[in-house]
Order: structure tokens, then sequence, then C-alpha cells
């Protein structure tokens, strides 16, 4: 008798999961792990923390986030400032988080349509896309002024007071914009952030017609953003393109030559990654 055939499909999930992959119960989960990924992400959304600070930021022990960052820093995940008994984001952080950009094109392929975008508009040019219902910004290529916006590669944002963030939801679904939006309140930031779900879905509305976002001071005040969506294979947004500038340079009359640069840039993108527009 022949053996049964297996797939090729079967033996590659085999070989990547075990068979009770999808189960995320305790019985599947290492608590330890889990809590030192805790304090690792934390301490990488600031500028450094005391340790008495973590301990109490995160309700726990201060002896349990020591052994945690003692084995972290042994990896070069994190670093201490001995001068002012500080934790730190490590290194190693970074190089990992390179290693994640590499895993596809779309930043290497950016790079020349970010620094064409920025010596055309003369503001900073950004990439950004969506993780876990944040903007995580990617790429960028700063401007020659002395005054900029500047968001490094890692650096996460609220998507509804970001451009990238209002571009890419204006081109979600109604239940998936629903559940980004239920992750957490739409927190206020300066007196020109939409709080508002009512205000925010017709600003969502307003961009995914025309083809653009607009943050108007919506996240710091005196800067202007204008972004828009870049469209993979499926004609799916897989990320967005923005110009950032003090309002000084980036008026209200900037805002039509701004948004045509803007969206040529998405579409170049676009096309260089195999993508189109929304279908």
């Amino acid at each position: 008798m022949r053996p049964a055939k297996i797939s090729n499909q079967s033996v590659r999930k085999s070989l990547g999961r075990p068979r009770d992959w999808g189960d995320k119960t305790a019985q599947n989960t290492i608590k330890s792990l889990d809590r030192a990924m805790e304090v690792f992400e934390y301490l990488s959304e600031g500028s450094g923390r005391t340790l008495s600070a973590l301990a109490a930021d995160l309700s726990q022990s201060p002896a349990t986030v020591y052994r945690i960052l003692v084995t972290l820093e042994g990896r070069g995940l994190v670093e201490f400032d001995q001068s002012e008994q500080i934790w730190h984001i490590g290194p190693r952080a970074f190089v990992i988080g390179a290693r994640f950009l590499r895993r596809t094109s779309l930043v290497e392929r950016a790079r020349p349509i970010l620094r064409a975008l920025m010596e055309q508009t003369g503001e900073t040019a950004n990439l950004g896309i969506e993780q876990n219902g944040r903007v995580l910004f990617v790429s960028q290529v700063e401007t020659h002024a002395t005054i900029r916006a500047f968001f490094p590669p890692g650096t996460l944002s609220r998507m509804h007071a970001s451009g990238i963030g209002k571009a890419l939801m204006a081109q979600m679904d109604a239940p998936r914009r629903a559940k980004v939006l239920a992750a957490g309140a739409l927190e206020q930031f300066t007196d020109f952030t939409l709080t508002d779900v009512a205000a925010l879905a017709a600003d969502l509305d307003e961009t995914g017609a025309r083809g653009f976002a607009i943050d108007a001071e919506e996240r710091n005040l005196g800067m202007r953003c204008i972004a828009a969506p870049v469209f993979d294979i499926h004609g799916e947004a897989v990320a967005g393109i923005s110009v950032s500038g003090p309002t000084s340079r980036v008026g209200s009359d900037q805002v039509g030559p701004f948004s045509e640069a803007v969206m040529d840039a998405a579409r170049d993108l676009s096309a260089a990654i195999g993508g189109g527009s929304a279908t």
C-alpha cells in the first residue's frame, strides 16, 4: 500500500509552528518573557527611565524589573547611564529593527523617492506604516532648513493625529477603522486635534475623496503635514508618504502644490513595489 501523500503546505506548516499554534492560552505563553517584553517595549517609548519609575509605571517590583533590565543589557537591548542612573533602549534594538525593515523592499525603494520629494518641496519627507493601530515611521529624509519636523525611524504616533495615520485610515473598511479607533481614546494633543468620532469620520471621508490627508497642527502646534497612501499589488494601502514642516513655510497656500507632489511620490512608490491605486 502506498503511503498517503502529504501536501507541501502541510509540511511548511509543521516546520514553522506546532499543531496548537493558534492556542494563545497561558499554557502556551512564557510569563517571564512576556513581562520582559513589557518592560522593553515601555522603555522604548520614552527617552529613558529610572528603575523606580519603570517599576512604578508597570506595577512590577523593582527587583523583578532590575533582573529583566540586566538580562536585556547583556544582549545589548538596553543600556544604563551610570551618571544619570537612567535606563535607555540599547543599540542592539536598532540592529534587530533594521532586520525587520529588510523583510521588504518598501524602505529601500522609498529612499530615492523621499529624497526627491524633500528636494522638490524643501520639507522633511517621511514614510510610515500602520503597526498595531499606530503609525510606525520607518524612513525619513530631512530638510536642510534649520526648523524641521523630526520623526526618526521607530517613532510611533497616534493614527488620528497624524497625516500618514489619517491617509491610511481613510482607506480602511468600516470594521477595520472601528477596530483601530477602539484601541484607545482619541487623545487631544492640541486645540486642533480631532477628538470627536463624527468629526474624525467626516475628515477621513474627505481625505479619501481627495486622495491626501492634512495634519493641520493636530499633533504639534505650528506644524503641518500632508500625506498620501501607498498601495501594494492587491490595491491595499500598506504605507503612507508625507511632507512635514512649520506652518510658516507650509501655509494654506502650499497645500495645493505640496499635495500634488506627495500624491505623485506615493504613486511612484506604489508602482515601484508593483502596486497601483485602491481597487
